[in-house]
């Protein structure tokens, strides 16, 4: 088997080098800079931003963002980019469970650690393991604590936290080696359901193509190694074998949950899953995933958009953008992003939002005529209305709609899952009587592409 990495890089967003690492000595120096320039200022094929895998002078760059840092892998051999993809993610996951919290601060504070888990993930360009349980036997430096409650959360993990009395104020920051104060330790597990997903609405607002991608997440911080029994919607099945029959009345009532596909972490047993949909496994310390599932059955869209545009004369146009949230009052979508191409002779544009808007903010990105509408909150069951005013550098000469769209919607909906998957208890195997760790469930839904033609 042929070397896989040449290099290992962490960047933060100003392109400061935070953590280098060369492992076979076969790239210029200079690497880094050469990467965060191409990646700064990238203007190919029409993209505004840099693809996670380019070349450049026969150096193959690989690249992923975690929570605003820039994790690169470089290399000359010809490799599988998925793969290379997954260790930069893996790599960035061995970190964090090593730290607890993964930021700037953290790496430089811990820098020490960082590089000796570098050192054992790879060895000469080839990749040895990313399994936090099997790093602990080799890693002998203790994490140095980041503060987490003063520093704005860049991941999902902080979303949890949001309004919710029942999430702790530590959630998943903490180091799976590393004790609180005192030497005492939280005896706690986590289970999130994580749910991106990808809808695609006709001009009239039907749903033309929908599909969930999910993965039961969890992070156990229990001693002793406890078997832990999940169990799951009895109602789920697997393939499209059965009828499916859905109530639409919010995430936590019951229904049929129809998966196309899904596959389970080698740790997971399944004697009794086919029985009553029970889960049985003993966590391996670290963050890792039980459960990855895909479901294209259809769902209930979080969210409705319509959109209008009418011609004000021959160098005029409106476009009237709504959206409404289609989940329940009591739970908020937050980091809400609408984005819709204007025709590329539209030279000026004014928004008028509704009265009272409040965390609402505008742009038009002249560079590729782009209107852009941001929204920090959206509660359940409410609708926003956005006036864009368009005034163009020459006369129509046909049908504006064609010239313009489709809208496009980013979200993150805390406490929501769309596919109604649920956890229906947690069990942890008890040493004693008193034993009784602290459990909990979470749900979180993303949008991975949610598009309305107009």
């Amino acid at each position: 088997m042929s070397a896989i990495i040449s290099q290992f890089f962490v960047l933060s967003q100003r392109g400061d080098n935070i953590v280098f690492r060369d492992y076979r000595g076969d790239i210029p120096k200079g690497s880094a800079e050469i990467f965060f320039r191409k990646v700064k200022f990238w203007k190919q094929d029409g993209e505004e931003e840099a693809p996670p895998i380019f070349n450049v002078d026969g150096v193959n760059y690989f690249h992923v963002k975690v929570v605003g840092l820039l994790f690169v892998a470089t290399t000359r051999a010809n490799v599988s980019p998925s793969f290379v993809l997954e260790l930069l993610q893996r790599i960035a996951r061995v970190i964090k469970d090593y730290l607890g919290f993964l930021n700037e601060e953290a790496l430089r504070k811990n820098f020490v650690l960082v590089y000796e888990l570098l050192d054992e993930v790879v060895d000469f360009g080839y990749v040895q393991t990313t399994s936090t349980e099997v790093l602990k036997s080799y890693i002998f430096n203790e994490p140095i604590v980041v503060d987490a409650a003063r520093l704005a959360s860049l991941g999902p993990g902080g979303l949890f936290m949001q309004g919710h009395k029942r999430m702790p104020g530590t959630a998943v920051t903490k180091s799976v080696v590393a004790n609180e104060p005192g030497s005492r330790r939280r005896e706690e597990i986590f289970v999130d359901i994580i749910e991106k997903i990808s809808m695609t609405f006709s001009s009239s607002g039907y749903i033309l193509t929908s599909e969930i991608d999910g993965t039961i997440q969890m992070k156990s911080y229990l001693s002793g190694n406890p078997e832990v029994r999940l169990a799951l919607n009895d109602e789920v099945s697997i393939g499209r074998g059965g009828r499916s029959v859905y109530d639409y009345g919010g995430s936590s009532g019951s229904g049929a949950v129809i998966l196309d596909d899904c596959n389970f972490h080698e740790s997971v047993h399944l004697d009794s899953f086919d029985v009553d949909r029970t889960l049985s496994l003993v966590p391996p310390d670290g963050e890792f995933p039980v459960m990855n599932y895909r479901m294209t059955q259809e769902f209930k869209a979080p969210f409705r958009i319509n959109t209008l545009i009418e011609e004000a004369g021959s160098l005029r146009a409106e476009v009237i953008l709504k959206v409404r949230a289609e989940f329940a009052s009591s739970i908020n979508a937050n980091t809400i992003v609408i984005q819709m191409p204007l025709p590329t002779y539209t030279s000026r544009v004014s928004f008028e939002m509704e009265p009272g808007a409040v965390g609402q903010a505008t742009d038009f990105k002249e560079s590729n005529r782009r209107l852009e509408w941001s929204l920090k909150k959206i509660v359940g069951g409410s609708e926003h209305t956005l006036r864009a005013k368009l005034t163009f550098s020459q006369e129509l000469h046909g049908n504006i709609t064609k010239e313009a769209g489709p809208v496009s919607m980013t979200f993150i909906i805390p406490m929501y899952n769309a596919s109604r998957l649920q956890v229906k208890y947690l069990q942890i195997a008890k040493m004693s009587k008193t034993y009784n760790p602290y459990r909990w469930v979470r749900y979180i839904t993303q949008a991975n592409s949610y598009v309305a033609r107009i």
